[in-house]
């Protein structure tokens, strides 16, 4: 199987005093020479590092087209001037940056319904994606967040945590692809699953 690399250019450690703050670890450049299809970089929004991250996301952004490198932007509302990171104003307006610093591709929080994710779309001309955010409880919980970003005109989803610290990651994987590539709902995609998982089909309305 071909499978793409993307190299994130960006990073911090929990052990950080300023965790939102993102520094740059490697280049575009380096990217290249270690085979790299895409490039990545990480930006906070609303905290006392984003000067410094949007000076970097200016550098990378320059240098990847420079390069004809793809560029997935990270765009996050955290930090000390953010009350709600799901909130629609603040996750459009991050969008929104991202595609006018030159990404390629958006990644963003999902806002929690289709109505208001659809507002994050209409604003930002390019591919948006949504981020898989912190261990969610349930499968359907995590399907129901990837149906509802599709239906809202996103473009796919970047999940970590809910998938490879799932039971079955494969299986999930495979339940992500066919809502977002093949237009399976989210009772349809829980058939994917192990049993285990879909006895709560049962109890919840045809989605």
């Amino acid at each position: 199987m071909d499978i793409g690399l993307i190299i994130k250019l960006s990073a911090s450690t929990s052990l950080s005093l300023y965790p939102n703050a993102k520094t740059l670890v490697c280049s575009v450049e380096e990217a290249i020479k270690l085979g790299a299809d895409a490039v990545s970089i990480h930006v906070n929004l609303g905290n006392g590092g984003e000067k410094e991250m949007l000076k970097d996301f200016g550098k990378v952004s320059y240098d990847a087209r420079t390069w004809g490198m793809p560029l997935l932007a990270m765009m996050y509302p955290r930090g000390e001037k953010i009350t709600d990171e799901f909130d629609v104003n603040v996750v459009k307006h991050a969008a929104r940056v991202g595609y006018e610093m030159g990404a390629d591709i958006v990644k963003v929080s999902y806002t929690g319904s289709v109505e208001t994710f659809k507002e994050v779309i209409s604003g930002c001309p390019i591919p948006v994606i949504i981020a898989g955010g912190a261990k969610m409880d349930s499968d359907r919980e995590i399907l129901e967040m990837v149906k509802g970003s599709i239906d809202a005109g996103g473009s796919g989803v970047s999940i970590g945590r809910n998938v490879f610290q799932h039971y079955d990651p494969k299986s999930m994987v495979q339940a992500i692809s066919c809502i977002v590539n093949d237009g399976f709902s989210v009772n349809e995609a829980l058939k994917i699953l192990p049993a285990s998982s879909r006895q709560e089909i049962a109890y919840s309305k045809v989605v």
